[in-house]
């Protein structure tokens, strides 16, 4: 397992319209490389397809004390001094973010020293986010025994599956969402790759007369789909 994403944070932030791409500008130039000085993997950030105004990343750290160690040491350093002005001026919100660990990381999953291509992609990050009623509520051994087939037969092998990470917040600046979740997230080729995988999980007779209505079942809210567009700068895509 990569050594630094024991723990992870998953942050969606709701921006001023039309303000996303000046925050990628930002994020992209500057503090990818600020944070990593200090000890986090900036695995991915993305565009989410299906809101124009919401920026969506996954930041790593090798464990609970290295987080808050490098939140502070970022957020009190001279990077974020400098550049924190032009950020914040393009959000509403920046408080969606959930704490989480790894079920599973596969081959596909970014390592450390991971090429960041700096162009744009045609690549599409797939996935979801399962809303569970509880820790103990046997979602992880349900979604690896009968989700994960079925995704993988139609076309959305998992690269990555997190779950919760019950802790108390160690960089309480930084508000985390008080809920248990899973994750996960899959690589496509292109928009294509990614209709025909839905195309087939909507013509699979195991996904939609056994996997979903138990995943529903599951489910404490409905699930957030998650279609996303890896910027320049995202080791992720």
């Amino acid at each position: 397992m990569n050594e630094c994403c024991a723990v992870v944070d998953l942050r969606q932030y709701t921006l001023h319209p039309g303000h996303r791409d000046a925050l990628i500008e930002v994020f992209d130039t500057y503090l990818v490389e600020g944070q990593e000085q200090t000890g986090m993997h900036i695995v991915g950030q993305f565009r989410d397809l299906d809101d124009p105004d919401r920026f969506v990343w996954i930041r790593g750290f090798r464990d609970l004390p290295a987080r808050a160690d490098a939140l502070n040491a970022f957020y009190y350093g001279p990077v974020w001094r400098a550049h924190s002005a032009a950020a914040n001026v393009t959000m509403i919100d920046s408080d969606n973010a959930l704490l989480l660990k790894p079920v599973r990381l596969g081959p596909g999953y970014p390592a450390l020293d991971a090429p960041r291509a700096g162009d744009a992609a045609s690549s599409m990050i797939g996935g979801a986010v399962y809303h569970r009623a509880a820790e103990d509520d046997g979602f992880v051994e349900f979604f690896t025994d009968q989700v994960v087939p079925v995704l993988a037969a139609t076309g959305a092998e998992p690269v990555a599956v997190f779950e919760s990470l019950v802790a108390e917040n160690n960089f309480p600046q930084l508000p985390l969402r008080d809920e248990v979740v899973l994750t996960w997230f899959a690589r496509f080729a292109d928009d294509t790759a990614y209709d025909e995988h839905r195309r087939r999980l909507a013509d699979s007779r195991a996904w939609q007369e056994r996997v979903l209505p138990e995943l529903v079942c599951r489910s404490a809210k409905p699930v957030q789909e998650l279609r996303l567009r890896p910027t320049g700068g995202s080791q992720f895509r």
